[in-house]
C-alpha cells in the first residue's frame, strides 16, 4: 500500500511538472517579426483595432471584450459586406499574420484575427461564434472563416458546426483527414506550398476529404512558415520564393475567392 501511495504521489508530481512545462511552452510562441508588428498600425488604407482578445482590421467597429485584432478599410464611405475571421496556427504569435491580413482588408473586407487560449485554436474552436452572434446591426455581414495550419483545422470544424452562419472556408497550409468534411455545404479555398514540411503528397491525398468543388492554389516554392512573419518554423523546408511573393499570391487568391462568394449561389 505504501509503495502504491509513493507511486501515485510521484505520478502526480510528474503530471504537474509536465502541465507546467506545457503551459510555459504554449505561452512563449514563435514571435512575430518586426514586419508583422509594423503592420499593426493603421494608415489611410486600413484601420487597425486591437481588443483584449483579438486584432480587428475594420472601419470604426467595436466588438466588445473578445480578444482579437480587426483590420478594415479606412474609408468610412466604403460599403463592406464580408467579414473574414482568421484562426492563427498553433504556437505562433497571432500578430505574425498582420501583414497579409491587413492587405486583404485593404481590398474592402473586415478581417478579424482571433487570439487563442495557450496559442492553440483547438482550445477554442467556437471562438468565431462570438462574432456570428454580435450585435444585430452587423447581422447583414457575410461571414467567411479560415486559418493557418492547425488553425485551419479548427476553422474547418467551426464551419461544419455553423454552416448556416458561414459562407465560405479558407485554408492556408492546412489539411483535414476526415470524410465528414466532404459534405461541407459551402465554397472552400485551400492554399499550400510545394515546400511545406507536411509534404506535398499529404496535401494531395487530403484533397479527397474536402468538397469536390474546392478551389486550390498550390504555391510553387512556398513553404509552411511564409504565410505569416515568424521566421522559419523548426522542421519546415526552406522556401525557394520570397516571403513577400508567397504572401502576395495568398492575398490575391483570398481576395478573388471573397469576390467570388458575393455572387456564388448559397
Amino acid at each position: 500500500m505504501k509503495i502504491l501511495k509513493v507511486f501515485l504521489f510521484g505520478l502526480v508530481i510528474i503530471l504537474v511538472l509536465a502541465f507546467a512545462w506545457f503551459v510555459n511552452w504554449a505561452n512563449h510562441p514563435l514571435p512575430a517579426a518586426p514586419e508583422a508588428l509594423a503592420a499593426l498600425h493603421g494608415d489611410e488604407r486600413v484601420n487597425v483595432y486591437e481588443a483584449k482578445k483579438y486584432i480587428s482590421f475594420s472601419p470604426h467597429i467595436s466588438w466588445g471584450t473578445k480578444e482579437y485584432i480587426t483590420f478594415s478599410p479606412a474609408d468610412p464611405q466604403q460599403d463592406v459586406y464580408t467579414g473574414f475571421i482568421f484562426y492563427p496556427g498553433a504556437h505562433v504569435d497571432p500578430r505574425a499574420y498582420a501583414a497579409p491580413l491587413r492587405e486583404i482588408a485593404a481590398h474592402g473586407y473586415y478581417v478579424i484575427l482571433v487570439t487563442m487560449p495557450l496559442n492553440m485554436a483547438v482550445f477554442d474552436i467556437n471562438a468565431a461564434n462570438y462574432f456570428y452572434n454580435a450585435e444585430e446591426r452587423y447581422s447583414d455581414l457575410q461571414w467567411v472563416i479560415g486559418g493557418h495550419s492547425l488553425g485551419g483545422v479548427a476553422a474547418t470544424m467551426n464551419a461544419e458546426r455553423n454552416s448556416s452562419e458561414v459562407r465560405g472556408l479558407i485554408l492556408w497550409g492546412a489539411f483535414v483527414s476526415n470524410n465528414r468534411f466532404q459534405k461541407l455545404d459551402m465554397p472552400v479555398l485551400s492554399i499550400y506550398g510545394t515546400r511545406d514540411f507536411t509534404g506535398l503528397e499529404t496535401f494531395e491525398n487530403a484533397r479527397a476529404f474536402l468538397p469536390h468543388d474546392t478551389q486550390f492554389l498550390v504555391i510553387e516554392g512556398g513553404n509552411h512558415s511564409q504565410f505569416s512573419d515568424y521566421g522559419l518554423q523548426p522542421g519546415d523546408n526552406e522556401a525557394t520564393i520570397s516571403r513577400a511573393n508567397q504572401q502576395a499570391q495568398t492575398v490575391e487568391a483570398v481576395v478573388k475567392f471573397l469576390e467570388f462568394l458575393k455572387s456564388a449561389p448559397r
